[in-house]
């Protein structure tokens, strides 16, 4: 975790995909906590900006994504996280958080 840059607040963008079809599902941010957290329990863990606190995701829903591994980029400045979901990403029910299209 020592190679990683957290941005200035201690965060790190977190591109969560589906390890079997490839569909990103979600972002969200991670602190060292929450990565050492994820890297712990094996299910993905964030820190909330809005709520200032850490989530697990499935905590209410019980859609919570297994890690089969984590990535990180060239700059190591944001991750990619590989998972088995067990249900939708999205809050709204949708699979992936990325279900509206902007420009096509």
């Amino acid at each position: 975790m020592n190679q990683l840059n957290y941005d200035e607040r201690g965060l790190i963008p977190a591109v969560v995909q589906d390890a079997t079809t490839k569909q990103v599902l979600m972002v969200a941010w991670m602190n060292e906590d929450a990565l050492r957290l994820t890297r712990a329990t094996g299910e993905t863990h964030f820190w909330s900006r809005s709520r200032q606190t850490m989530w697990h995701k499935g905590d209410s829903s019980g859609n919570v994504q297994t890690v089969r591994e984590i990535r990180y980029d060239c700059d190591a400045d944001t991750l990619l996280i590989l998972v088995d979901p067990a249900g939708p990403a999205c809050h709204t029910g949708e699979v992936s958080c990325f279900y509206r299209t902007l420009y096509k």
